[in-house]
């Protein structure tokens, strides 16, 4: 029997495998918070499903390693605003 947490936990795989969606991103999209998503992944999902797990692991693995990237590109165009507008959008 599938309860309603696995059901989740296998919607936000599929979400994350299909679209590459980061935690927060995937949290912001179905209304949930980044904990929920992270521990449905990390710990339930495992014992669902050992095979989708894996698939997803690689996409977050390769967001973790991007993140500092994305985060570097934030703040340029957070500085690029303030010397436009002259101050913080």
């Amino acid at each position: 029997m599938v309860g309603k947490y696995d059901e989740r936990t296998l919607t936000l795989a599929k979400y994350i495998s299909e679209t590459g969606s980061t935690v927060r991103d995937t949290a912001k999209h179905f209304g949930l918070s980044k904990s929920t998503v992270h521990k449905d992944i990390t710990t339930r999902l495992p014992e669902i499903s050992e095979e989708i797990y894996e698939t997803v692991r690689v996409i977050l693995d390769r967001n973790k390693a991007e993140r500092h990237l994305r985060g570097g590109l934030a703040t340029k165009q957070k500085y690029e605003q303030i010397k436009l507008l002259g101050k913080v959008v």
